[in-house]
Formats: structure tokens, C-alpha cells, sequence
């Protein structure tokens, strides 16, 4: 078995010696995966979005600790997944595990592994029982009793999943090892545990084949990503035993982020390190590959080369046109059988396509032969290319040799933007960047004179820049500036970088396809995103939709006040089901989706690949339609979902009760519910009551402020706070409240068994007896609250939406500049002439500016009104600098928060980083800004006979008490 499984596929040809796995092995970036869903997209754009995802947010797993629970989990694992691109590992990781197993380096409480590639098996055709296959494969195994072998501990490594098709749906149940039946049957009921419920299985796959097996029998779920950035370096490291040459490869592989990502992938390192070696070696080396299609070219140019140099000492031009007519029939066979998906082939499919199977066996490089001599079933021969890149490049070789049209290139462009799942997209990219000059003249060396024809470059790239315009979906949009990069037109991303540079960028600037180019721009670089910020982006609503693609790499998407549409939803669907996307945490407030965005979104929520944790829908127009879909997605086993806010939609009581049927079901793992003003009355409360009271409920913060739930409600929730199973910590209750309540509150507040630490009663009417009834449970040695808020009682509490909120505010004159005048019991100031004020260290010397003497804290509301020139209106911390001018000014710092008016725009600003809203004041001067100081929230709205506009919601921790100012343009007023 060790001699079996010690050496590597690492092409040494020229000196025929084989590569020790030992000497070559770099440990590879190893995850839990999950669950077994499906992932469509290219695998080359996974490899792409997996690039910018941050290391430390997986839970890591080491080869041989595949089959060790991980942290937290008692169950014992009898089969794992390892889900794995074309390339990236999953063999060699097998091989590595056995080899540690041989050498009683791991996993020895093992007796016995079996190790039965997909391949292999594939070419069983008769019918077997589970002995006589193994018998078949292990022959020396004849002379154990069956009865006798399974007495020991026993694992099974299925290798290539993706190279067979199983029936687990129609396939009978078998139970008996001796008895024959067909090989679909035998791995079915042997994945199912039917048979030998007591082995260890281990079943590696491409990701679309993953699915076949239903994630009932599988225990755990692992995913190989490849090498990590720094795992790229140990490889060459590793690779080269002259350091100076490893270092000169991996610069060179930095320099080109194309070439860099592709290092994800293992195969391509090796292939990477083939051509880079030889070519840093050469005297005359010419140029060094900056595309993925020149890389390729070398390498089939070095893979020829030693064939040509150990098998054929011809003359050169016999030798080309050799090489010419077979390397056309091989791209023949990878690209009539890319659309399929096929990546093995057997004897028949080489014969049908007239290539000769001994002269294939010996292009080691481009079509391997996977052949074991010792005995049975290995004795049979089985091809494939050894990466689907390769098949990509050859397949689009052939299409280039072969086909004289001049609309070559626009036909195939047009070709594979009509593709869903982007299955041809690498094959685009080489088809292009082959017609280039320095291609042709590499060709040359490969394949001698060739007639080839002429394509007009900056002609297609003009046809790929005007496709870039249309409403293409993303991932399309994204491989076409792959394609501009393949044909060496870099001028649209030369273009934004200079905006970028300059840090101007307008509506007017950018064209549509430039916004593309700047997703790309952010896609493609090394930088990994936190926080993508929309807004700080967008100066029209007629493009934002380009920058969508970007969300899929951020950890967190700041979407709010957008203007988003529904085809919006669709693209972040499609993030959702990223299984490679960092996306943890997505506010959607303020956007007008509607109930048929929610039900794109709650599909992707759903998905097994979905890791969201916090989703805020704040003011979407939703109705009770929606919760269907999203009740759906918080009981699916695979939701991550920790924090849910569906404030200000019209959800009623029908919508709250789906949803909270769901809080009851042990998959939901929902801690966090905000459901401010979402026109609900006390007939909801009996299911939210349950819900709270079930043992499987997560739920440990709930938001039923401004809704009309009255004391009867809130006396049902109060009596499951005292509920042991209820974990709830912190309620906000705003719900025309009054003293009736108070005592069954007490009452709960009371109990050991409460978990309740934080209690927002704010502006109900519960009057001195309601709140001396309060204040008696928070005196009890068993009461657990830490925050009880009851200010504002009954003062506002009729007040429609935000109103409720509202606060008075003075402007304090100690902090006025002297060019603004007071009037209107301090409520108005005005910019003017320059007045007596005394000096005071609180004034602002220069910025025209005053702050209001109310310092707040809670929830806020107040608005004021505008005239003339413009106004700044923000809220600050007392600290802000009050002498100078560029610091002190509102939104200049990172200590105010400021919305910047004139009679033509808004924008806002914070720490000096400003933020044009597309929003025109349209005759109303009046602006609202609401803080939630505990949620960290401070939003701005344009106040007109409409109703509340959105304009734009900063998100932050505040740490400190905030005051509200106003910063006075020449000729301008601002009243309270």
C-alpha cells in the first residue's frame, strides 16, 4: 500500500524519477464545509470569491482529523464529505492520510482502509456482493473469513464521487455482504449504513456532484480550499531547492492577481512552477507569462517538448506537425465533451476521437494515464486531463485552429454570455487571449507555422467593453473584464483607478461600464473587504446595481437607502448561496423591495451554503405575505440566522404569527427579533407567548415597540418570562401600556427562574402606581434586571411612527459662533452680522456652529428646517474641537455624525469621508434625524407633505452622550 500510495503526480520526466508525496507536501486549507448543497457557478469563480475570504472565519480541519468531532459536537462521526474543486487537492489528501496510516504516524486505531476510486469502479459492470468486490481489488483478502474481517475497525475511502452517478432514491435496500447484487446497490446501502453500519466512509467530490447523497447519511462535511497565500510560498519553497529561484517565481506570480488566484488550486502551482523554472533558467528566455493563456501556451510548449526530446529525434518541423495533428484531436475530445462536464475518458472515447492510446499514455503532462499494474480491475486504462483548465485551454486551442471565421470571437463572446452557470467562461478567456500576437508567435514555437486567422484585437475589445454595458448578470460581467485582461485592453480599469486615485468620482465621471470596471477593481483586489458601504459609492440610481458583485467578498453590506430593486434581490440571492462568501451581515433597510425581494432573498437564506447572521429588512413596504417565505428559511437546518429586524413593515398579526410558530422549531437559531411598528395588536401574543416558552427557543432580544399589543398582551408575555425555558434577556415593549400591567410584570421580574436583564417600557402611560409596582420587583433578591426604562411615560405615546420619539431641544449660546445670532426662545439661529457674546471655552471660534444644550441618549426624534445658502445638521460628542476650523467641523471628525444640505443635494459625513445622496431636496427644507443611541443608529430623512423620505442611516457604536448642532451657511437660518 506504501508503494502504492508515495509518490505524487509532479511531472519529472526528463530524469524519470517519480516525486515523493514527503518531499512535495504542503499542508493544505482544509474547512468544515457545512452541508452537502450543490454550487453552480464556474469553479475558477469560486476559486476567485474563496480568494478574499478571511482564514479565521472557518473552522479548520487537518487532514488526519477528518474523522475527530469538532468542537462542541459528542456524536461519533462514521462518514465524511470533502467537497473540493477540479485540482485542488482531494487525491492527494487521500493519498497523504493512508501514507501517515502506513507509516503509523495517525489514525491507528484504523485496522483496515480500503481505498476504491470512483474511476475504478466505474468499469465494474457485473454483479457483486460487498466480499467478492473487495476480493476483486485486494485478491490477497481471499484467505480472511468475511465473518472474521469485519470484526475490526474498517474505513472506506471513495474517492471522485463526480465521476459516478449513485441512485439513493430507487435503489432496494441490502443488508447482506455475501450476497450479490449490482455496484449502484452495494454503495448505496453501504453509504446509507445498511451494510457494515460499524465502517468508517470517506467520499470525496467536486462540488455539483455533492448533492447525490442525501445529507441524512452524512455526519460531517469538509471542504479542501486549496493553499492558503501563505501555503502558496511553502509550496514553492518546498518545490525549489535554489531559494533565490522560489522567491523570483513567486514575485513574478504576485504581480499578475489573475496568476496569484489561480495558485488556490494546487495543479496550477505545479504548472506555474513547470514553465516559471524553465523559463528563469533559459538564457534567451523572452518574455514571462502574465496571462493565464500565456502560461498555458508554455506549458503545452514544455509538456511537447519532452516528448518530442525523449521519443522523436526527427527533424523539428515533422516533430510540430506531429504534435499539431494530435493536439487538435485532443482539443476535439475536451471540447465537445466540456458542455457535458466530462472529465474522464476510457480507451472507447480516445478511439472514436483517433487518438492513439500509447502515444496519449506518453503526454504525462496534458492527458494522464491513470494505470496500476498489480492485478484485478487497475489493469484496465482511464484518461483524463489533469485539470478541467487544461481541458478548457485545449478545447479552446481547437476551436481556434480549426475554424476560419472572422466572427470567431464575437460569436463566442455572444456564445457564453447565454450561459447560466458560466460552465464556458476559461474557455472564453483562452479563446481570446490566443488570437493576441504574442500567442501567435508562442503557437509558432509550438506548433511551426500555422495558418491562423487574423482577428482585429482592439476591434473585439471594443465588442466586449459595448457587452459590458448591458445588463448582464454579474458573474458575466465579471469574466468579460477577465476576457479585456486576456486581450491586454486594461484601459477601463486604468480608468477608475484614476478616479479612484484622485478620490473624485460623480455620476457625470462614470459610464455604466466603468461602474462594472469598478467592481472589478474591488473584486480583484488583495485587499479583503470588511465593510462594503454602498453609499459611499453610488452618485445615481441607474448603475448602483454593478457594484452587487462586491457584496459576495464582504464580511458586511451596508445596503440601506439605496433604492434597490427587485432584480437587486436576485444578484444578492445569489451572494446568499456563495458556499466561498465571507457575507455574514446585510442591512437592506429603507429600500422598497417589497414582499417578492423577501421571497428571493429568503430562498438564498435557505440555501445550505447561506452563513448570513444578521439580515435587516428596517422599512421595506413588507405585508404578512412575505413571512411565508422567510418563516420557511428559519426552520432550515442549515439557517445561520442570529438577528432579524422587520421594524416599520406592515406585517400585522397574521405575518408575526408564521413567524413565530418558527422561533418554536429547534432549527431556528433566531436570537435577536425587531419588530418596532409593524401594526400588531394583542391577538399575536398568545403564539409569541408559546414560542418563548418552548425549550428549543433562542430568542434573547425582542422588539415590540410602537405597536398596539395594550396591557392584555404584555400581561400573557409577562407570565412566560417567569418560564424556565424562556431565555429571553431584553424586551422593548412601546405599546399603550398602563398600570394594569405592571403587577404581572412584577411578578415576573420576581421569579429565580427569569432571565431578563433588560426591561424598555418607555413612553407607555404606566403612571407613579405602575412604576412603584416595578420598582418593588427590582428590589427583590431574586430579580435579575439590570436596566428597567420607563422615562417619558404616557407623554408621547400617541404620536404616529417616529413623532412618539419626539424630544425638545434648545441651542446653547455658550457654544454659538459669533456670527450667529439666537431668536425664538433659543429654537432659531441665524448667520448675520457679528454678535457680543462673551468668551467661553465651549465656542466655536471660526465654524460657524452651535450645539443644542440637551445632551441624548435612548431614542430621539426631533427635525428642523432649513433656509437659504444650506445647513449642516448632525449630532456630535461633547469633545468635538472648538477653536480652528477644518477639525471642529460637524462630520470633519470621528466624534460627529453631520447630513450636509444645499438647495440642490444632500450628503453626509463622517471622519472627513463624505457621501453624496442621490436624493434632491425638492422644494422641502425640512429635515428628521432619529437616534437610537443603544442600537448604534442615526438616520436622516426629508420631511414633506408625502410623509419621511429615507435619505441615509449612519451605524455605530456610540460611546459617549451626543448633542445635536448645526453648522450655518452666509445668509441662512435653521429653526428647531
Amino acid at each position: 500500500m506504501k508503494k502504492k500510495f508515495e509518490c505524487v503526480f509532479e511531472e519529472k520526466a526528463k530524469d524519470g524519477q517519480p516525486t515523493l508525496l514527503s518531499e512535495i507536501y504542503t499542508e493544505l486549507y482544509i474547512t468544515e464545509g457545512g452541508t452537502g448543497g450543490v454550487n453552480d457557478e464556474h469553479e475558477v469563480r469560486q476559486i476567485e470569491t474563496a480568494s478574499k475570504k478571511r482564514l479565521t472565519e472557518d473552522t479548520t480541519v487537518k487532514c488526519n482529523d477528518i474523522f475527530k468531532p469538532l468542537c462542541g459536537r459528542e456524536t461519533p462521526i462514521r462518514t465524511v464529505l470533502t467537497k473540493g474543486v477540479a485540482g485542488i487537492g482531494k487525491t492527494v489528501s487521500v493519498q497523504k492520510f493512508i501514507l501517515d496510516w502506513v507509516d503509523g504516524k495517525a489514525n491507528q486505531d484504523v485496522h483496515f482502509i480500503f481505498a476504491l476510486p470512483f474511476r475504478d469502479l466505474n468499469l465494474i459492470k457485473d454483479e457483486y456482493s460487498l466480499i467478492e468486490l473487495l476480493h476483486h481489488f485486494i485478491p490477497d483478502l481471499k484467505s480472511v473469513e468475511s465473518t472474521e474481517l469485519f470484526r475490526y475497525k474498517v474505513l472506506f475511502i471513495f474517492d471522485g464521487l463526480d465521476e459516478c452517478r449513485l441512485d439513493f432514491h430507487n435503489n432496494e435496500s441490502w443488508f447482506d455482504v455475501t450476497k450479490k447484487t449490482s455496484l449502484d446497490v452495494l454503495l448505496t446501502n453501504l453509504i446509507k449504513g445498511n451494510l457494515l453500519p460499524s465502517a468508517l466512509l470517506w467520499i470525496t467530490s467536486r462540488p455539483p456532484a455533492a448533492n447525490q447523497i442525501p445529507p441524512k447519511c452524512i455526519d460531517q462535511v469538509t471542504e479542501i480550499r486549496g493553499f492558503s497565500d501563505a501555503q502558496k510560498e511553502e509550496y514553492f519553497r518546498r518545490r525549489f531547492s535554489d531559494q533565490s529561484l522560489a522567491s523570483r517565481i513567486m514575485t513574478h506570480v504576485k504581480s499578475s492577481r489573475s496568476l496569484f488566484i489561480m495558485c488556490h488550486i494546487p495543479v496550477f502551482c505545479w504548472i506555474s512552477a513547470t514553465v516559471l523554472e524553465r523559463l528563469f533558467s533559459e538564457t534567451d528566455r523572452g518574455e514571462i507569462p502574465r496571462t493565464l493563456t500565456e502560461m498555458y501556451t508554455h506549458f503545452l510548449i514544455f509538456q511537447t517538448s519532452l516528448k518530442n526530446d525523449k521519443y522523436m529525434k526527427n527533424s523539428e518541423t515533422k516533430l510540430k506537425e506531429h504534435s499539431k495533428k494530435f493536439l487538435l484531436k485532443l482539443g476535439k475530445l475536451a471540447f465537445y465533451n466540456l458542455e457535458k462536464g466530462n472529465l474522464i475518458f476510457y480507451e472507447q472515447d480516445l478511439t472514436e476521437n483517433d487518438i492513439n492510446v500509447s502515444e496519449a499514455s506518453v503526454y504525462s503532462g496534458v492527458c494522464t494515464e491513470v494505470f496500476k499494474e498489480e492485478h484485478g480491475l487497475y489493469q484496465e486504462k482511464v484518461y483524463c486531463f489533469v485539470h478541467l483548465s487544461i481541458q478548457e485551454y485545449l478545447a479552446a486551442l481547437y476551436v481556434f485552429l480549426s475554424n476560419s471565421s472572422a466572427d470567431l470571437l464575437k460569436t463566442a463572446v455572444d456564445q457564453v454570455l447565454k450561459s447560466k452557470n458560466g460552465h464556458l467562461d476559461l474557455y472564453l478567456r483562452f479563446l481570446l487571449g490566443l488570437s493576441t500576437d504574442s500567442s501567435k508567435t508562442l503557437l509558432q514555437r509550438l506548433l511551426g507555422e500555422t495558418r491562423t486567422s487574423s482577428h482585429d484585437i482592439k476591434e473585439t475589445a471594443q465588442y466586449i467593453k459595448e457587452k459590458i454595458q448591458d445588463n448582464l448578470s454579474p458573474e458575466r460581467t465579471i469574466n468579460l473584464f477577465h476576457c479585456l485582461n486576456e486581450l491586454g485592453d486594461n484601459s477601463l480599469v486604468e480608468e477608475v483607478q484614476r478616479y479612484l486615485n484622485s478620490g473624485s468620482l460623480s455620476a457625470e465621471d462614470l459610464s455604466p461600464a466603468q461602474w462594472s470596471a469598478l467592481a472589478f477593481v474591488l473584486l480583484m483586489s488583495d485587499e479583503k473587504l470588511d465593510v462594503f458601504d454602498l453609499k459611499k459609492f453610488i452618485r445615481s440610481y441607474k448603475e448602483h446595481w454593478r457594484l452587487l458583485p462586491v457584496v459576495k467578498t464582504s464580511r458586511t453590506a451596508l445596503l440601506d437607502s439605496c433604492n434597490l430593486t427587485e432584480k437587486c434581490c436576485e444578484m444578492l440571492a445569489s451572494a446568499l448561496r456563495s458556499n466561498s462568501s465571507p457575507l455574514r451581515e446585510l442591512d437592506l433597510s429603507n429600500n422598497d423591495l417589497q414582499d417578492s425581494g423577501v421571497m428571493l432573498l429568503s430562498a438564498g437564506l435557505g440555501n445550505s451554503h447561506c452563513k448570513l447572521g444578521i439580515l435587516r429588512l428596517y422599512s421595506w413596504n413588507l405585508t404578512e405575505k412575505c413571512c411565508e417565505a422567510l418563516a420557511s428559511a428559519l426552520r432550515s437546518n442549515s439557517s445561520h440566522l442570529r438577528e432579524l429586524d422587520l421594524s416599520d413593515n406592515d406585517l400585522q398579526d397574521s405575518g408575526v404569527k408564521l413567524l413565530s410558530t418558527e422561533l418554536a422549531n429547534p432549527h431556528c437559531k433566531l436570537e435577536i427579533l425587531r419588530l418596532y411598528s409593524c401594526n400588531l395588536t394583542d391577538k399575536c401574543y398568545e403564539v409569541l407567548a408559546s414560542a418563548l416558552r418552548s425549550n428549543s427557543s433562542h430568542l434573547r432580544e425582542l422588539d415590540l415597540s410602537d405597536n398596539d399589543l395594550q396591557d392584555s398582551g404584555v400581561k400573557l408575555l409577562s407570565t412566560e418570562l417567569a418560564n424556565p425555558h424562556c431565555k429571553l434577556k431584553i424586551l422593548r415593549s412601546v405599546c399603550n401600556l398602563t398600570d394594569k400591567c405592571c403587577e404581572v410584570l412584577a411578578s415576573a421580574l420576581r421569579t429565580n427562574s427569569s432571565h431578563l436583564r433588560e426591561l424598555d417600557l418607555s413612553d407607555n402611560d404606566l403612571q407613579d402606581s405602575g412604576v412603584k409596582l416595578l420598582s418593588a420587583g427590582l428590589g427583590d433578591s431574586q430579580c435579575k434586571l439590570g436596566i428597567l426604562s420607563v422615562d417619558h411615560s404616557g407623554e408621547c405615546r400617541n404620536r404616529p411612527g417616529l413623532q412618539k420619539y419626539s424630544c425638545q431641544l434648545t441651542l446653547d449660546p455658550n457654544t454659538a459662533n459669533r456670527r450667529l445670532s439666537l431668536s425664538g426662545g433659543n429654537r432659531k439661529v441665524t448667520w448675520g452680522a457679528e454678535q457680543p457674546y462673551p468668551d467661553h471655552p465651549e465656542r466655536f471660534d471660526r465654524c460657524t456652529q452651535v450645539l443644542c444644550r440637551e445632551s441624548l441618549t435612548g431614542r430621539c426624534y426631533w427635525e428642523a428646517e432649513w433656509d437659504g445658502y444650506g445647513a449642516h445638521i448632525g449630532v456630535t460628542y461633547k469633545g468635538i474641537e472648538r477653536k480652528g476650523w477644518s477639525d471642529c467641523r460637524l462630520g470633519n471628525n470621528d466624534k460627529s455624525w453631520c447630513l450636509y444640505c444645499d438647495p440642490d443635494s444632500y450628503s453626509v459625513c463622517h471622519n472627513n469621508k463624505q457621501t453624496v445622496i442621490p436624493i434632491v431636496p425638492s422644494g422641502s427644507h425640512r429635515v428628521g434625524v432619529y437616534l437610537d443611541w443603544g442600537a448604534g443608529a442615526l438616520s436622516f430623512y426629508r420631511v414633506s407633505s408625502d410623509g419621511l423620505t429615507p435619505l441615509y442611516s449612519f451605524t455605530s457604536s456610540f460611546t459617549e452622550l451626543l448633542y445635536p448642532g448645526f453648522g450655518v451657511f452666509i445668509n441662512s437660518s435653521v429653526s428647531l
